[in-house]
């Protein structure tokens, strides 16, 4: 019985001799240190997150930035191209203008100088006829010069009166109902280049 109550008594001081040890402030203070470090290696590796984000936001602001100041440049070159050719076109329409319009004094001319030659040979003229010849001359002369830069006389007289080639100036009741909308009369004739219209004829229509 006795060297049972020693194996009892043995067993309860060595229980309270684990307890108190349990209980110690170095086992406290161990404890607090590994539950810090726990601690320090979550924020840590938080940290680490946070600064890896904050560098991957940083390249991406850099490479937006180059990438806006690329595309300026671009669109100042650009932008400097299409300005020089508006200037290169605007200024090879006036030339074009100018040109043209020399062509066209320099046709005219020798049509001057038929005029000029007229108004000296009329001045002893006796034969009418031969006047009036001259004048037919001189007149197709300008009508084919005329047509060399696609100028045309616009068809009126008989036709229908269409607005987009006739300008009404009067208008004259008929009792013709075929001759009703038709233009029967031409007070100043019109003219176009090529399907542009230079002058509209004027024109009376039946109604």
């Amino acid at each position: 019985m006795e060297d049972e109550k020693t194996v009892d008594q043995i067993d309860e001081t060595i229980n309270e001799a684990a307890a108190t040890d349990e209980n110690t402030p170095e086992t406290d203070n161990l404890q607090e240190e590994n539950d810090s470090q726990k601690k320090g290696g979550i924020f840590s590796r938080k940290n680490n997150k946070d600064k890896n984000k904050i560098q991957e936001l940083e390249a991406d602001i850099e490479k937006l930035k180059a990438e806006k100041a690329e595309i300026n440049d671009r669109f100042l070159r650009l932008y400097s191209e299409f300005d020089n050719y508006k200037k290169r076109v605007n200024k090879e329409k006036l030339d074009l203008i100018s040109t043209a319009s020399e062509k066209v004094i320099v046709s005219l001319l020798p049509v001057i100088d038929d005029f000029e030659r007229a108004i000296n040979a009329n001045e002893k003229a006796e034969d009418i006829n031969a006047i009036k010849e001259g004048f037919n001359l001189i007149y197709n002369k300008l009508i084919q010069m005329l047509k060399r830069f696609d100028v045309e006389e616009i068809a009126a007289k008989g036709e229908v009166f269409d607005t987009n080639f006739h300008e009404a100036v009067t208008q004259f009741p008929t009792d013709k109902e075929e001759d009703k909308g038709k233009v029967i009369d031409v007070t100043e004739k019109g003219y176009k280049i090529k399907e542009k219209v230079i002058r509209y004829a004027k024109v009376v229509v039946a109604q």
